[in-house]
């Protein structure tokens, strides 16, 4: 969902990061909200009925609603789809499905936008380690940001951590500045070269959202032009959280915490993770 201005890098004030934070605390507890009521039989589309429950009673806009055409609140991408996937009364989660759940708020003028990947009933052991694996190559994209560090820095731990897993990152979707506009620049690509790129200057603000595959990192977009698939229909996973450059590291937006340390997305972590 790219737009905006990908060139122009906008510098937040002080007064703008806590903005940003409150919009990234309620996109973070709406995010552990929907994950806590997904069951097996249960549909995409109750999913973005919850989304819109949350917004109604929060008083806030989904951002994705409407979003360049995009007809849903939220994106629900399962099993096979790597983001975008567009919520269906048709399409019901089934015990060993994998959900990736994308929610994007707009408080008060800004954006929160955090994601996670959460297994419907009981998955298998397989499924699990390719979740582990992407929700630490997204702390390890977050623990690179620091002033003075460059984008690639942030590609590079991410790679280097998931490739040698045997499992690939997708490259045609990448993080994001984002503040008052949905998408800004700069990209930040989930791969590259320690450091290369654009430096990192405390105030600016992005995602990080790293898409890995179990198989290949290519895929295609189906017809309703949003849904992007692997190209060899096995699992994708993915996790996101909104960040700014301090000049004491990094300050994660979407969490739960006063500190801004990072916590799993949604407060939801695959069991087992911080054993691994």
């Amino acid at each position: 969902m790219l737009g905006g201005n990908q060139n122009m890098v906008r510098i937040r004030t002080a007064r703008e990061l806590d903005e940003m934070a409150r919009a990234g605390r309620l996109a973070a507890e709406c995010l552990q909200w929907i994950c806590d009521q997904v069951v097996p039989g249960m549909s995409t589309q109750d999913i973005d009925d919850l989304q819109m429950e949350f917004a109604r009673k929060h008083g806030v806009i989904p951002a994705p609603l409407n979003y360049k055409g995009f007809p849903k609140s939220i994106c629900t991408s399962v099993n096979e789809v790597i983001c975008h996937g567009i919520p269906d009364a048709k399409h019901i989660l089934k015990e060993g499905d994998v959900v990736g759940i994308d929610v994007t708020l707009i408080v008060d003028g800004y954006h929160g936008d955090n994601a996670t990947t959460i297994p419907v009933g009981e998955v298998s052991e397989s499924t699990m380690r390719l979740l582990w694996a992407t929700l630490e190559a997204q702390r390890q994209g977050i623990l690179a940001v620091r002033e003075g560090a460059r984008i690639g820095d942030i590609g590079h731990a991410i790679q280097s951590h998931v490739e040698p897993l045997g499992y690939s990152v997708v490259r045609d979707f990448v993080g994001h500045g984002i503040g008052t506009a949905f998408h800004e620049a700069p990209q930040i690509p989930h791969y590259g070269v320690a450091g290369r790129g654009r430096k990192l200057r405390s105030g600016m603000t992005f995602t990080i959202e790293p898409m890995i595959n179990e198989g290949d990192w290519q895929c295609r977009v189906l017809d309703d032009e949003w849904t992007a698939v692997t190209i060899d229909g096995k699992l994708s996973a993915q996790y996101e959280h909104t960040m700014a450059v301090t000049p004491d590291g990094v300050r994660v937006l979407t969490v739960q915490n006063d500190e801004g340390l990072w916590e799993p997305p949604g407060r939801w972590a695959p069991p087992g993770w911080d054993e691994v």
